[in-house]
């Protein structure tokens, strides 16, 4: 893992070739209300109509029980597809800590246990780091992307930074106040939106699902 500032990447599993037209409508496997506002924002240009899960199915649970971002974001992504029909996109993120042997990893969303709100694994965080000097991180991002015709694509995108001492900014959610970007001197939740959206890993996984979205596109059949 590379945890140094302003480090990241993207990594294409598989490769999705489309036709050229814009579709239509795509379900988010989540309820998360902060990723699906950053999703509909960085995905507008792909897809003309972006919902929810929760607009679709809002009884569907679906555990993730995967072991890595990609198995999770997979398993998410082909539970909803069997729901709905349509073209789903599912995301495991979360943040991994060098000190912390990369923790929390993929148990970022619920790191002080079930039902724990953002500020209750930022608390956690910061305690298990307490006295610690090295506190490179990185965001990660993995998107799983699957379609009627079974065609499935992974991506990947990861941002990194280093762990404050304190929260810092009131923008984005998650660990967002305690992510520190050396390179422009404040937290992940103190940068505007639109810049955030270009530097996050949740931003570079998208970016990275764009390329099979759009300039490297064979039609179906062809």
């Amino acid at each position: 893992m590379d945890f140094s500032a302003g480090a990241f990447l993207n990594r294409v599993f598989i490769s999705l070739r489309l036709g050229d037209e814009m579709l239509e409508e795509l379900v988010l496997a989540t309820r998360n209300k902060g990723k699906m506002e950053e999703f509909r924002k960085l995905l507008k240009e792909y897809f003309q109509s972006v919902v929810s899960i929760a607009d679709v199915r809002p009884g569907l649970e679906v555990r993730e029980t995967g072991e890595s971002f990609r198995e999770n974001a997979l398993i998410k992504a082909r539970r909803v597809f069997q729901e709905t029909g349509a073209p789903t996109l599912a995301d495991d993120s979360g943040l991994e800590v060098e000190a912390l042997d990369g923790r929390p990893g993929v148990h970022s969303a619920r790191y002080a246990g079930p039902g724990a709100r953002d500020l209750d694994n930022v608390r956690k965080l910061l305690g298990e780091l307490n006295g610690i000097q090295r506190r490179e991180a990185r965001f990660v991002c993995c998107l799983a992307l699957v379609f009627p015709d079974g065609m499935e694509v992974v991506v990947e995108g990861s941002c990194g930074g280093v762990i404050a001492g304190e929260p810092s900014g009131k923008g984005g959610f998650g660990y967002d106040p305690v992510f520190f970007l050396p390179e422009r001197n404040m937290t992940m939740a103190e940068l505007p939106p639109s810049e955030k959206n270009t530097i996050s890993h949740r931003g570079r996984a998208v970016r990275a699902l764009g390329m099979y979205l759009s300039g490297r596109k064979l039609a179906v059949g062809a």
